[in-house]
């Protein structure tokens, strides 16, 4: 077994392959010389010097887990079974592809003195002196990690300005009326953001946007994306999608490759229960994946498990604890519950009946007293900002495919589980 990547999902596909019950080698390739770590660590605990590093309680040695730190997979044979690495060949008898993501660069700024990401522990390093000395930092992105670094920022003392192209933060995960509610957090713990501020370049010491604006900057932190770390696959046979560079995985997130599957950041898979293609950037994804890969691997196709979860998030940021769960489109009903001016709030999707998607299992039964159907749908996905009990029963909705009125949905009073028809 090899497996490429040492991530969380690379980690807990080594893991429970073992809980699993797989009794054979397990070789874990990881590109960076540090012991696996958790990345969600960085932007808060990491980065403001409360903890010296985030690395996984694994005893990999005691696991029977070949780990080869700062070795670098080059290339996938599948029809040889085997990988390239700079130490030589590797065969194995199944793969897994745990490559996770990669961030996207400001186009100019590669190699600038001040300029940073923030992807990596050597990332959070570096600027952990930076946020000490309360310097003024420019942040380009008011997306998750944008907002995670500007928090973190403020709360070190730092002078902080956030610069976003579109017209609102988050603009490609929420929709306008429920990002410009997000807006005024950034005044209230005293960062500036601009929107509608494109990035014309950057220099040493400033950020210069398209209006002519100089915005000075001892530090530059560029947070605009992330995108699958897939290019050392090329050639390979394994199936990549051309709109998002991710490996594309079946319902068992196998590759088009013999024996060959992927997991976490790096691959995107089909949901039969939102009827479309999934790729999911986050922390429970890389949990939940390796999980689905081992069963699959070591009891065999009948034994395994179809991987369609329902996608989970959380963020830490402004003081506000946001979690998310599930996956809304446009056409989704969008409905309020609470007010978002207020410190708890939250947001429902509902989903009508006749569309992709629509069967959720164990849909629950529609409501016809009183003289026909209430008004209502699906819930589909749940944005909820400080109440964790909406999420925890809302995740779990979602789940059940459940149906819920409209208006008892709306009504913060009302639990969630009640609101269902």
């Amino acid at each position: 077994m090899v497996i490429v990547g040492a991530g969380i999902a690379g980690v807990q596909t080594a893991v429970a392959l073992r809980e699993q019950g797989w009794r054979g080698e397990i070789t874990l390739f990881g590109d960076e010389p540090h012991q696996p770590y958790d990345r969600p660590p960085l932007s808060k605990s990491v980065l403001l010097g409360k903890a010296d590093g985030s690395a996984f309680d694994v005893d990999f040695a005691g696991l029977g887990i070949d780990l080869r730190l700062g070795c670098r997979v080059t290339a996938l044979v599948p029809d040889d079974h085997r990988v390239e690495t700079a130490e030589g060949p590797v065969r194995y008898d199944h793969a897994v592809i745990a490559t996770g993501a990669v961030p996207i660069t400001l186009p100019g700024s590669e190699g600038l003195p001040g300029v940073h990401l923030l992807r990596t522990l050597d990332d959070a390093e570096r600027l952990r002196p930076v946020l000490a000395a309360r310097r003024r930092i420019v942040v380009v992105g008011a997306g998750w990690i944008g907002a995670e670094f500007a928090t973190a920022a403020r709360e070190a003392g730092c002078a902080v300005t956030v610069v976003e192209a579109a017209d609102r933060p988050l603009a490609g995960a929420l929709p306008a009326e429920v990002a410009d509610r997000m807006t005024a957090w950034y005044a209230d713990t005293g960062a500036e953001l601009r929107t509608g501020a494109r990035v014309a370049s950057v220099t040493a010491g400033a950020v210069t946007l398209a209006d002519g604006t100089t915005l000075p900057a001892d530090a530059v932190v560029v947070g605009i994306g992330a995108r699958p770390a897939t290019a050392w696959l090329a050639g390979s046979g394994v199936e990549i999608s051309p709109e998002d560079g991710s490996v594309l995985a079946d319902e068992r997130l196998r590759t088009s490759a013999p024996d060959v599957y992927a997991v976490g950041d790096c691959a995107s898979f089909p949901s039969a229960r939102y009827g479309t293609r999934l790729l999911v950037h986050h922390w429970d994804n890389a949990l939940q994946g390796p999980r689905a890969v081992a069963g699959t691997i070591t009891r065999g196709e009948a034994g395994g498990a179809v991987y369609d979860p329902v996608p989970y998030f959380w963020s830490e940021q402004f003081g506000r604890f946001v979690q998310y769960a599930g996956h809304h489109g446009d056409a989704d009903e969008l409905v309020r519950r609470g007010d978002p001016d207020t410190a708890a709030w939250s947001v429902l999707w509902l989903r009508g009946e006749g569309g992709p998607g629509e069967a959720g299992p164990g849909e629950a039964e529609p409501d016809r007293g009183g003289g026909g159907r209430r008004a209502g749908g699906r819930l589909v996905a749940l944005l909820a900002v400080g109440r964790p009990r909406d999420l925890a029963q809302g995740r779990k909705l979602i789940e059940r495919g459940a149906l819920l009125d409209r208006d008892q949905a709306a009504d913060a009073a009302v639990p969630l589980k009640d609101a269902v028809r």
